[in-house]
């Protein structure tokens, strides 16, 4: 009989090291950077944690694993790990923990478990998003499976003022503080005496973060440029597109105008603006998108952008199918036209939508990945949120949460 290959352990030495010289290096960059204040957790000492982070910036796997001593490995999306020889580095240097963005994956707690047995620290954003609102996003109620059938202790990170300085709209990074700091521990002997419900009302308490308010001022020019990537609704003329410009965002259907200062407030242009904040935009948005019956949008598109359209091999590259293909976002679909190919995806039968960094919608339908990359002004929210109020429509579901 032949003998059975042995499977390889998920922690290796050459991880201490790389974190050891990523420390030096990434560390200083990430404070000079962003100017953040980190406290450093000193109980760590040995032991091993699951670490909960609210998701802020580009940055925050630098800031969380500044805090800890020796190697964290962070559960990351399927799609760091779908770019070629760059994925194949990662996965040799840090070893990050695959996960499917906006899906069940069982094959991700697996290899959470066997982290954990080999005694690795894991660290996971449970919104699964980065914030494109200052607020902390929707945490799906499964992380409390996840942290019980783990039994480590639980530490919750929290990082504020990331979206002051960093928001992820925006490719200006401000003059400004940000502070990173663990707001809780909790041992495995006390949550598992918690109901399901207090542990998960635990996690929201300690992860949670709005900054829909006024602190230090966040300096720099250009401060509202590419705000259209997260903003699509207009308070006067509903679903619309923006512009922006220095400072200055305007909907492109009625002129509208707002200046975003400093201090994260908003101001109308010769008009009044009704949102104070950013927050308060992105809440407007979300309840109009969930009163909205997208099932009157399916003979003209709402939307259309051009985009490059690819098509992804999960866990190995990319593979394009057009660099100018013409994207239509109705209430029941998404079609691409790539030259004289068409390609047609009924949200009937997508199973999910999710946006990736700034510019990036990823399509999973019929067993398949597609990915959406478009220009630095594309609006990849609007997809997500609306394939989700249909799906919500099409189940007869009572649900307001929109994928983000």
């Amino acid at each position: 009989m032949p003998k059975k290959k042995k499977k390889q352990k998920w922690i290796r030495f050459r991880h201490r090291i790389v974190w050891s010289l990523a420390f030096l290096v990434l560390w200083p960059y990430t404070r000079m950077k962003y100017r953040v204040k980190i406290k450093r957790f000193k109980e760590k000492q040995k032991r091993q944690y699951i670490v909960l982070f609210n998701h802020q910036t580009a940055l925050d796997q630098f800031i969380v694993g500044a805090a800890f001593r020796g190697p964290v490995y962070y559960v990351a999306s399927e799609d760091l790990f779908s770019n070629g020889w760059v994925s194949r580095l990662l996965e040799w240097a840090i070893a990050p923990i695959p996960i499917k963005k906006q899906a069940t994956d069982a094959r991700a707690v697996l290899n959470c478990m066997r982290v954990m047995k080999e005694g690795g620290t894991i660290a996971i954003a449970p919104e699964g998003n980065r914030t494109y609102s200052g607020k902390t996003e929707y945490i799906k109620p499964a992380i409390v499976g996840l942290v019980r059938t783990l039994k480590m202790p639980l530490v919750l990170y929290r990082i504020e003022g990331g979206y002051g300085v960093h928001p992820r709209w925006s490719d200006v990074i401000r003059r400004g503080k940000i502070r990173a700091f663990v707001s809780k521990v909790v041992e495995y002997d006390e949550y598992s005496k918690m109901s399901d419900e207090e542990l998960y009302t635990l996690i929201l308490e300690g992860l949670y973060v709005n900054e829909g308010c006024v602190d230090t001022p966040y300096k720099k020019k250009r401060l509202a440029e590419y705000l259209e990537r997260a903003y699509y609704v207009c308070p006067d003329c509903d679903l619309s597109e923006f512009v922006s410009d220095k400072d200055l965002v305007t909907c492109k259907k009625c002129g509208k105008t707002a200046r975003y200062l400093p201090d994260k407030t908003m101001q109308g242009v010769d008009c009044e603006w009704p949102f104070r904040f950013t927050t308060e935009w992105y809440d407007y948005q979300s309840n109009f998108i969930n009163h909205l019956d997208v099932t009157q949008f399916t003979d003209k598109p709402l939307y259309t952008d051009k985009v490059m359209l690819s098509k992804v091999k999960l866990y190995d590259r990319k593979y394009p199918i057009s660099r100018s293909a013409e994207i239509c976002l109705y209430g029941d679909k998404i079609t691409a036209q790539a030259g004289d190919k068409r390609y047609d995806f009924p949200f009937e039968t997508v199973s999910t939508v999710s946006v990736l960094g700034r510019n990036k919608v990823n399509i999973y339908f019929d067993g398949k990945l597609y990915q959406l990359k478009g220009n630095k002004r594309f609006n990849g929210v609007k997809y997500v949120q609306l394939f989700y109020r249909a799906k919500h429509i099409q189940k007869g579901e009572d649900d307001e949460f929109l994928g983000l």
